[in-house]
């Protein structure tokens, strides 16, 4: 997550987004599936697929669509869960920290949800060996 000074027209931020994926990845990605804003973008070394576009869109560029859209309502969970409506630290740099530690804390909150579903798993496979144990102790005792 990075927060960018100003206003600044999408189709201008992509250049700049996808270099920083590269930094991160170690490789440049061959596909961007963006929203409608990115239009005039000027990007030249990826492919750049704009959603809403109706030309050349085969069945696999069609689902790579539909999995954007499917992020769209993680990006708005973020920002009404990381109360990012309103920034509470002073200037840019401020700015930039906030957003940092709002998308932290968005995957913090992923992670404890898995650590949840895992820990229920854990505790359920205990409780039946338990269960089972102690029924089978109770049988013995009657026998």
């Amino acid at each position: 997550m990075r927060a960018l000074p100003g206003n600044p027209y999408d189709g201008h931020t992509l250049a700049e987004a996808l270099e920083q994926v590269e930094i991160l990845t170690e490789q440049r990605p061959s596909l961007a599936v963006v929203d409608r804003g990115y239009r005039g973008h000027g990007v030249e070394t990826t492919k750049v697929l704009i959603s809403g576009t109706r030309k050349g869109i085969t069945p696999a560029l069609a689902k790579r669509l539909r999995r954007r859209s499917a992020i769209e309502p993680e990006i708005g969970h973020m920002k009404s869960d990381g109360r990012h409506a309103r920034c509470t630290l002073k200037g840019t740099i401020g700015d930039a920290i906030f957003a940092v530690l709002c998308g932290c804390g968005h995957n913090i909150r992923k992670i404890l949800v898995h650590l949840r579903a895992i820990l229920t798993a854990i505790l359920t496979v205990l409780f039946a060996a338990v269960s089972a144990g102690s029924h089978r102790h109770q049988t013995e005792i009657a026998a």
